[in-house]
């Protein structure tokens, strides 16, 4: 039996025993606070160091996960509308495992409840909470649940979602503090990504700019102006799609004269109305027009198909001072793709004002050799008149007195017959010099306008208006007479269509190589019935005839009727 002094002897130790345990407890508190902190410390220079905003999220949500030993975590960044996620960067899941669950989330359920009430949310059990409705298949089992919002300055950037704590355990106010710190710093470091990814998207406008004015007082042609104005574009923002479109002259319409990357051929050398397509909308109203998705906008035509796989799109005007646009500049980009923003479309504007300049800068360097050419041709015709035609002149005037003095009649015959020439080398060179002065066609519309006008004219027949492209150099290498032969065939084959085919849609495309004029008309009517009137079809064979080419009928899979007239232009 322990006596009394044996028993106050084990008294002290048990509570020294005691002592010392929490003593340790406290010890291992401190030391796991203290490798807390550090790591906290870590995650936040780490995410600090981050410059990509792509790169930075993807840090963040790392580093959160690593914080709160946390098996699955993501960072949702909220879209435009402040709504919905745009975008979605997870930890934990594998590709494979993404791509069976489907698409990402867009912020229904418990991620939506972050969206509507940004504040920390702390579960045990996810299913337990009232807005959630259950995950979608091949989703992994998730129970434990951590949210926390991100804040860039005063706005609410998106959310950081942390589940399955590993070992089992629960999330709590401890993990609550670190994941609200590593927000604080995850918040600093996108708004540092954000103004560093603003700064290197204004540098890449500048060098664009600066390339496209290099261009323009290099001497280059209006065609590769344009071309790299579109192709910039389309790079800068990310899109699919780039096309410039110009006003024709003498119409309320506008040509597509560049086209850039995704379906471009669909596009180049389309003639677009002002009241159904994003570009003649931008155009008339000389601002920016915006489509949340351009293959479902009613207010853009559907014909011809041109926008297969393409969402969001913009169309800014060139320019906007009097008389008005001198373009349009369309940009689009593939379906799912982010909206463009306002911060998108005020650089877009910017860019197309730059754009405009370099294009005026090319206009008044093409006035000015025009100028100077016919100032050459002023001074040649001025020449001619006071130099070589009072010289012809005087000669003749000579050689007739002279005429009088001679005896020979075969010789007084021969000095007649000179005089006679020079007489009409006088003609020819007046003429010439009337030529040189005069600007023949100046007031008549050119082969696109007239096209186009005649499209529109025979519109309210048809009930619809046909789509129409043009490409080459038409009102340049089309001579005069097979422009008019080409008219007739056109209005012959659009007066057919309305007439027998009892369609709902046609195409007109006119095209020219330099070497060969090509019209091609489809449409989806019924055909060409075999015991059917072709008095027309005839006329139209025998205009091609007569300039040397050819008229082609075809019956496409899909129905309908396909014409193409043929004429080669003589060069």
């Amino acid at each position: 039996m322990e006596s009394p002094e044996e028993a106050r002897v084990r008294l002290p130790q048990l509570r020294l025993d005691e002592l010392l345990e929490e003593l340790q407890a406290r010890l291992d508190a401190a030391r796991g606070t203290r490798d807390r902190v550090h790591s906290l410390l870590e995650a936040v220079l780490s995410v600090g160091r981050e410059l990509d905003l792509e790169q930075a999220l993807h840090s963040i949500v790392e580093a959160a996960a690593a914080l709160v030993d946390a098996q699955y975590a993501a960072l949702g960044v909220i879209g435009p509308d402040g709504r919905r996620l745009s975008a979605f960067h997870t930890v934990g899941v594998t590709a494979q495992e993404i791509a069976r669950i489907g698409p990402y989330p867009e912020g229904h359920g418990i991620l939506g409840e972050l969206i509507r009430h940004p504040e920390p949310l702390r579960l045990a059990k996810l299913s337990a909470h009232s807005a959630s409705y259950g995950f979608p298949p091949h989703h992994p089992p998730m129970n434990t649940f951590l949210g926390v919002p991100i804040r860039v300055r005063d706005q609410v950037f998106g959310n950081l979602y942390l589940t399955e704590k590993r070992g089992g355990a629960q999330f709590d106010e401890d993990d609550e503090a670190v994941t609200a710190t590593l927000a604080v710093a995850a918040g600093v470091a996108i708004d540092n990504a954000r103004l560093y990814e603003e700064s290197r998207l204004r540098e890449r406008w500048l060098r664009a700019n600066a390339e496209i004015t290099h261009s323009v007082m290099s001497g280059g042609a209006r065609a590769e102006v344009l071309a790299l104005i579109a192709e910039r574009a389309r790079e800068i923002t990310g899109s699919a799609l780039s096309a410039v479109a110009l006003p024709m002259e003498n119409t309320e319409s506008l040509a597509v004269e560049i086209a850039v990357g995704t379906d471009a051929e669909a596009h180049r050398g389309l003639v677009l109305s002002m009241d159904s397509s994003l570009m003649g909308l931008a155009y008339s109203a000389a601002a920016p027009v915006t489509s949340a998705d351009v293959t479902q906008d009613a207010r853009i035509s559907p014909a011809p198909p041109r926008f297969g796989g393409l969402g969001p799109a913009v169309a800014v005007p060139i320019g906007a001072g009097e008389p008005g646009p001198r373009g349009v500049i369309l940009l689009a980009r593939e379906a799912g793709r982010p909206e463009f923003s306002a911060a998108d479309t005020e650089s877009l504007v910017a860019f197309a004002a730059q754009a405009a300049v370099a294009m005026e800068l090319e206009q008044r360097r093409q006035d000015a050799a025009q100028m100077a050419l016919l100032q050459d041709r002023d001074r040649i015709a001025r020449d001619l008149h006071d130099l070589a035609i009072q010289r012809l002149f005087a000669t003749g005037m000579t050689l007739q007195s002279a005429g009088r003095f001679i005896e020979h009649e075969q010789a007084a015959e021969r000095v007649v017959r000179a005089v006679d020439d020079l007489d009409e080398t006088i003609k020819i060179i007046r003429s010439t010099i009337f030529s040189l002065r005069a600007r023949d066609g100046a007031d008549d519309a050119g082969l696109r306008a007239r096209a186009v006008r005649l499209v529109g004219e025979t519109a309210p027949v048809l009930r619809f208006a046909p789509g129409v492209r043009m490409e080459g150099l038409l009102d340049t290498d089309v001579p005069k007479e097979v422009a008019d032969q080409m008219m007739a065939v056109l209005s012959e084959a659009l007066t057919n269509i309305a007439r027998h085919a009892r369609a709902d849609r046609a195409e007109v495309l006119l095209a020219t190589d330099g070497h060969e004029l090509r019209l091609t008309v489809t449409d989806n009517g019924v055909g060409i019935p075999r015991d059917g009137r072709r008095s027309g079809l005839r006329n139209m064979a025998e205009r091609a005839e007569q300039l040397g080419g050819t008229l082609e009928l075809e019956n496409p899979e899909k129905g309908g009727t396909r014409l193409v007239w043929r004429v080669p232009l003589g060069r």
